[in-house]
């Protein structure tokens, strides 16, 4: 669930002057309510949705758009969407006037589009369950105190392990703390050390996760004070974080410092570790791969961690959640009636259908019915306990940059101590952050 955000010069061009006066905090919002009743006889809603919903869950698309029917009278057109061009075709589109009423987006890749004008303010109380919403979910509705998306649905990273190598070091259950799970890593360690190439946790440089330890200590990547920006990573919080994620990395991970998580599946399928943190869908991309990744009708193939793999919350250590919002396009010329759809797809009824598939529903509240669905319990609980990157228009421009990327390049290949890496970082961020 990983999502990348690209959005263009062109489309914050556009998308200011369709503002009038710049971002979307500076100018009058009209505030849609998705309260009812509205009457849309004889309009249309056009919806856009990623192509998970069709394959995965549409039933609850289509229960969704047969209750906001018969409520409205309005018909529903869902398209769907394909990860690989959405961003582009959004941009094109947005710059036109023929515009979807309702677009889905990455949990990350909301905030600039909100920064930039291209969604209209919602009415959070109209919408169920708004008060528990997730917050890595929720974090990038939220501008100057309005809320201009609705949390969809979310995936939570866990702690994924090696059922046989935990029996072969005699250890029963996964850790629950993080004392436990360094002991744990201890015994995993001493009973493979026979295997020249064994790390007992699987550790690239992952910023998510990184960021993650950061905040299971306290610490922030970087707070707005007045109107600016400040990077907090080399506060003493932080710092701590980042030195347990180090140490970490140093005494229990074999990953190349060069890589990244993006493979990081792929390479615990080798059959050299014994723990990694991943999104939950890791766990079956490292037991299976398709004998021609070219081929999407290849065949799976079983790899050496087929049928040993299990999830459990990773311990004491806050989740980013990957997931998906939902948004009323500023341009819409149906928005209270766009509003109305989004409380239908997002209700407890929809919720319900979402966890039936396996996903994670937007609300606190409903987790624990996600628990009970086979396969879910570690992502739900993990979910509990969620975070978001700043909310901040130039974020994007400090992914861009690979910031934290080389931050932590720098403290596991010794080229600097965490002190002087984090310090670099906070002053790539505030120039980043506070650029113009």
């Amino acid at each position: 669930m990983k999502r990348t955000i690209a959005v263009t010069a062109a489309l914050a061009a556009t998308l200011l002057g369709a503002a009038a006066c710049g971002g979307s905090s500076d100018k009058d919002e009209v505030t849609t309510a998705a309260s009812g009743p509205v009457n849309g006889a004889g309009k249309t809603v056009k919806v856009w949705l990623m192509v998970d919903a069709e394959s995965a869950w549409k039933n609850v698309v289509e229960d969704a758009n047969k209750r906001f029917t018969a409520a409205t009278g309005a018909q529903v057109n869902v398209e769907y969407q394909q990860w690989a061009n959405h961003l582009t075709k959004l941009d094109a589109t947005l710059a036109g006037t023929d515009v979807p009423d309702v677009v889905e987006l990455g949990n990350t890749e909301f905030s600039k589009y909100v920064f930039n004008g291209g969604f209209t303010a919602l009415n959070k109380s109209d919408f169920e369950n708004s008060g528990t919403w997730l917050s890595g979910l929720a974090g990038a509705c939220e501008l100057d105190g309005k809320t201009y998306c609705v949390p969809y649905y979310a995936g939570a990273r866990v702690l994924i392990y090696r059922t046989d190598l935990f029996k072969k070091a005699g250890i029963a259950q996964p850790p629950a703390t993080y004392a436990e799970l360094l002991a744990d890593a201890d015994k995993l360690a001493a009973a493979n050390k026979s295997d020249a190439k064994f790390g007992a946790f699987y550790m690239p440089t992952y910023w998510y996760a990184a960021m993650s330890f950061v905040k299971a200590t306290g610490g922030e990547i970087a707070v707005k004070n007045g109107d600016k920006w400040q990077g907090q990573l080399s506060q003493p919080a932080a710092v701590q974080g980042l030195q347990r994620w180090a140490d970490l990395v140093k005494k229990y991970s074999q990953a190349d410092p060069a890589k990244d998580e993006n493979d990081q599946a792929a390479l615990f399928a080798q059959g050299h570790a014994a723990m990694f943190m991943g999104n939950t869908w890791e766990k079956g991309a490292a037991e299976q791969v398709k004998k021609d990744p070219n081929d999407p009708n290849s065949a799976m193939v079983n790899t050496k961690v087929f049928g040993k793999l299990a999830t459990a919350p990773m311990p004491e250590t806050p989740s980013f959640l990957g997931g998906s919002n939902l948004g009323v396009t500023e341009k819409s010329q149906n928005k209270q009636l766009a509003a109305q759809w989004i409380k239908y797809f997002t209700d407890a009824q929809s919720m319900q259908g979402l966890i039936a598939k396996g996903v994670l529903p937007n609300s606190t509240a409903l987790l624990d019915k996600a628990a009970a669905q086979p396969g879910s319990e570690a992502a739900a609980a993990a979910a509990k306990n969620s975070w978001f990157t700043p909310n901040a228009e130039k974020w994007a421009d400090v992914e861009k940059a690979t910031v934290l990327q080389q931050m932590l390049r720098d403290i596991t290949t010794g080229k600097k101590s965490v002190q002087d890496a984090t310090a670099w970082a906070d002053q790539q961020i505030n120039s980043i952050l506070n650029e113009g």
